[in-house]
C-alpha cells in the first residue's frame, strides 16, 4: 500500500497523517483502491479497503470520524468517532480519533495547532472554496478555541491543478481574478492557490504551510479523479489524528 505522508507534520511526535493512493490491496479498475461507499463499489470491498488504510496509519475503522460532505461551509466539532452528519470540515482535540476527508479532485486541507492541540480536516471543492470554508475553519480555531495562527501547521494534499480545472465564466467570476486564467473560452481556476491565500490572510506563516505539487488529474497512476474518470472514479481518503497510547 502506497500512502502519502506530510513532511510538515513529521516534526510532531503526537501527529499521525496519511493520504491514500490508488495503490493498495491489488484492487483493479475502475475503482482501484477506493474508500468511498457512494460511487457504486462493493460495500464489503470498501470496508476492507478502509480497514487496511486506517490500520496502516495505526487506527481502527471504529476510531475514525466521518462526515457526509455536501460542498458547503459547515464546520463540526468532533467529540467521538463515527458518522458526524453533514459538514465539510471537522475539528477536534480528542486523542485517538481520526478525522477523515474524502476527495477525487477537491482540495483537502489538514491543520494542526501546536499551541492548543487542535486538529482540523477540511474538504474544499470549488463551492466550499467560494464559501471560504478554510478561512472560516481557521477563524473558528482562533476565535473559539484560542489557537495561535503562528503555531498552526498545514498540509494541502493532492487535488486538481489549475491548468486541469477549466470552468465557465459563471464559476470563475465567483473568485478573485488573480486565481483564474482565461484559456480559450474557459477559465483555469486555482483552488489550491486560493485556499493557501486564505491561510496566509489568517496569519499562518508561509513556512508553516506545505502544498503538494501532485495533481489528482495528471498523476493518474496514483490518484482518483472525478474530472478524469467521471462516475466510475473512486475516492482517496486523508486522515489526521492525535496519538492515543491505547491505540
Amino acid at each position: 500500500m502506497l500512502t502519502l505522508k506530510a513532511d510538515i507534520f513529521r516534526q510532531f511526535d503526537n501527529i499521525v497523517f496519511g493520504f491514500s493512493t490508488k495503490t493498495g490491496l491489488n484492487r483493479s479498475a475502475p475503482y482501484h483502491f477506493n474508500l468511498s461507499l457512494s460511487v457504486g463499489d462493493e460495500e464489503a470491498v470498501v470496508v476492507a479497503n478502509r480497514r487496511a488504510f486506517y490500520a496502516a496509519q495505526g487506527l481502527r475503522l471504529e476510531s475514525v470520524a466521518m462526515q457526509k460532505q455536501i460542498h458547503e461551509d459547515g464546520i463540526r466539532e468532533v467529540h467521538s468517532p463515527g458518522y458526524q452528519g453533514e459538514s465539510d470540515a471537522m475539528i477536534t482535540k480528542m486523542t485517538g480519533i481520526g478525522l477523515a476527508v474524502s476527495t477525487a479532485d477537491c482540495v483537502p486541507v489538514f491543520i494542526y495547532c501546536s499551541s492548543t492541540g487542535y486538529i482540523a480536516a477540511i474538504h474544499s471543492g470549488w463551492r466550499s472554496t467560494e464559501k471560504e470554508i478554510t478561512r472560516k475553519t481557521v477563524a473558528r480555531l482562533i476565535n473559539d478555541y484560542k489557537c495561535n495562527p503562528e503555531k498552526m501547521f498545514v498540509y494541502i494534499a493532492p487535488s486538481i491543478s489549475q491548468k486541469n480545472f477549466q470552468v465557465g465564466i459563471e464559476v470563475a467570476e465567483k473568485f478573485p481574478a488573480e486565481y483564474s486564467y482565461k484559456f480559450n473560452e474557459k477559465y483555469q481556476l486555482d483552488l489550491t492557490g486560493y485556499n493557501k491565500h486564505m491561510l496566509l490572510a489568517c496569519g499562518i506563516p508561509e513556512a508553516n504551510i506545505q502544498v503538494t505539487r501532485l495533481c489528482s488529474v495528471e498523476q493518474k497512476e496514483l490518484f482518483h479523479s472525478y474530472r478524469r474518470e467521471g462516475f466510475t472514479s473512486g475516492r482517496a481518503y486523508g486522515v489526521i489524528y492525535l496519538k492515543n497510547k491505547e491505540i
